[in-house]
């Protein structure tokens, strides 16, 4: 920001710990702390942060739950034929049924999720 660029926003994707569960530990309470100290976007990253699949979609659901402004989550139709991250990556069909459970979600806080033409786009945003 110091040398103009304005486009910045933060991420969590997950530290590392002695737990094996889990490639990093997500710290989704990093989201309303950081929040208090800064007025950038956070967005959360479950797919890196766990490396798992079956755990990106709770934690992609709590992540809206704690006020995360957006989220990173890796979609492959094929993850076990994927170059890279496959074990990470939902389906198709899971991710699409993540987006209705995160827009709801994100209506019980009085926020919403844009429609975009790009699945990448799309985030969470301060209803108006």
């Amino acid at each position: 920001m110091s040398e103009g660029n304005y486009n910045i926003v933060l991420c969590e994707r997950g530290v590392r710990t002695f737990a094996d569960h889990t490639r990093n530990t997500l710290d989704l309470s990093v989201v309303p702390a950081v929040q208090r100290l800064s007025h950038l976007p956070i967005l959360v990253d479950p797919s890196h942060g766990t490396g798992k699949r079956n755990k990106v979609t709770p934690l992609s659901r709590a992540a809206v739950a704690v006020g995360a402004d957006g989220l990173i989550v890796e979609v492959h139709h094929d993850p076990d034929r994927a170059l890279s991250d496959g074990m990470q990556s939902l389906f198709p069909d899971q991710f699409d049924a993540l987006m209705a459970q995160v827009k709801q979600i994100a209506a019980v806080l009085g926020r919403g999720v844009p429609t975009s033409n790009h699945v990448h786009a799309e985030a969470i945003s301060s209803a108006d």
